[in-house]
């Protein structure tokens, strides 16, 4: 992604801006282009037809459909819509945003402010890009699974032990594999009926894709968590769930960004599997507290 938009895209925009933020990394070069010219202007390429859009990006008509396309619009006339709400909304004097780069002199109440935008503006992000169809599904898998293997390195380890914790807890069989030999060795023994979910930010993780494909290949039902909806993961996936895609600086990596992100997706498989699973859910949830309940009181002296 170009300097010019990331500078863009760390503005507020709504849905549009947040589906460009994602989707900018599968881009052309030449669609990019168009991407910066509609996120950096939008009131102005509204009223351009799609020829007039194509000559100020020094790009074609089928590049800029084709973008209008990628961003989730049927066509040009759907995106010049959409443009033309988002400049609305930038003309009603909302306040400028924070900037999200922290820099080595900032001030702790700065810092403070800054990581907090950008966890809110990653969360809204996300929400607004997530295919509720694809979660419902992957819900469904889960919530029926005879037994569930994730799959995450990293700070995508954590995530996935986070998931198979609350799966445990409501009385479901989940494993968390961050060793990728054990990972491989287990998908091995997955089938129909199971389920493998695999959690990469960069969807290339060579680690996570292996056993995801290994589970596929034996008749699992296969779910990824990606912030790359065209990575080499999503070739091995029965659903595919898109995270934001943040703005990386020196100071903050992706790995940080990325589990804001992928947090919010678990949290939302697992209060779906709840809510299928209830009548057993909520009694082994209720367990789980009172067999915990003992280590959280205070023993008096």
């Amino acid at each position: 992604m170009t300097q010019d938009m990331k500078e863009i895209f760390g503005r507020p925009g709504g849905s549009l801006a947040a589906k460009v933020r994602t989707l900018a990394p599968s881009m052309t070069r030449s669609m990019q282009r168009v991407a910066e010219a509609v996120a950096g202007d939008p009131a102005g390429c509204a009223a351009l037809t799609v020829t007039g859009l194509a000559e100020l990006t020094g790009t074609s008509e089928a590049t800029v459909v084709r973008t209008a396309r990628l961003l989730g619009y049927p066509g040009y006339r759907d995106l010049r819509l959409a443009l033309a709400g988002l400049a609305a909304q930038q003309q009603s004097g909302r306040a400028p945003a924070i900037t999200t780069d922290i820099a080595v002199d900032d001030s702790l109440a700065d810092v403070v402010t800054k990581l907090a935008y950008e966890e809110q503006q990653t969360l809204a992000d996300t929400a607004a890009g997530l295919d509720t169809a694809q979660l419902g599904a992957a819900v469904t898998a889960l919530a029926g699974a005879r037994r569930t293997d994730v799959y995450g390195i990293g700070a995508s380890g954590l995530v996935a032990q986070d998931l198979t914790q609350k799966l445990l807890r409501i009385g479901l069989i989940a494993h968390a594999h961050s060793d990728p030999h054990l990972a491989v060795t287990n998908a091995v023994q997955l089938r129909s009926g199971d389920v493998a979910l695999a959690i990469t930010h960069s969807g290339s993780t060579g680690d996570v894709i292996e056993p995801l494909r290994v589970a596929f290949e034996h008749g699992a039902t296969t779910v990824a968590i990606t912030g790359r909806p065209d990575s080499p993961v999503t070739q091995y996936a029965d659903h595919v769930l898109t995270t934001s895609t943040s703005r990386e600086s020196e100071l903050r990596p992706a790995a940080m960004s990325s589990r804001t992100s992928q947090l919010l997706v678990v949290d939302c498989l697992f209060v779906g599997v709840a809510q299928r699973t209830y009548e057993t859910a909520a009694p082994a949830l209720a367990a789980s507290y009172e067999a915990l309940a003992h280590r959280h009181r205070t023993n008096p002296r």
